[in-house]
């Protein structure tokens, strides 16, 4: 996030390029109508030229302001637990998968090579876990008389 072009914003196939994310490599992962209103209102008002987030002489802004920023929301909004710039992402990876996404999916948005790494980012809340059926739901019922 931090090294984002003004290019990288694809509002026409609605898609956000990543590069050298995560592990060095380069990805894509959605762009929800939300973030590019948010981005649109932020170009016209501080009409970065080249980065989209600049710092100190056009260079990519430093991840401790980041995560700076990230602490101050967390303060305006009123929650008191620590939150970081890491967790933002654990909790993206959270939402995808209680909204339904497949986990493969997941995997390619966050950029991991082993299925294993974003099995870790995933923690499903108790509510999820409660809603979902059992195998033996999807077999008819039948009553078996005891001994």
């Amino acid at each position: 996030m931090v090294a984002l072009k003004i290019p990288d914003i694809d509002s026409g196939r609605m898609l956000i390029r990543v590069e050298q994310g995560k592990g060095g490599k380069d990805r894509y992962v959605m762009l929800s109508a939300q973030l590019l209103g948010i981005l649109r209102t932020y170009w016209r008002l501080a009409r970065p030229r080249h980065r989209l987030f600049p710092g100190r002489e056009d260079r990519p802004i430093e991840p401790n302001v980041l995560q700076i920023a990230c602490r101050s929301a967390c303060t305006a909004a009123g929650i008191a637990k620590r939150v970081t710039v890491h967790t933002l992402r654990h909790s993206f990876a959270t939402h995808l998968l209680e909204a339904g996404t497949d986990i493969r999916i997941i995997q390619v948005l966050l950029g991991h090579n082993n299925l294993s790494t974003t099995a870790r980012y995933t923690q499903v809340a108790n509510t999820t876990i409660a809603k979902t059926r059992s195998p033996l739901d999807h077999l008819p019922s039948t009553v078996v008389p005891p001994g």
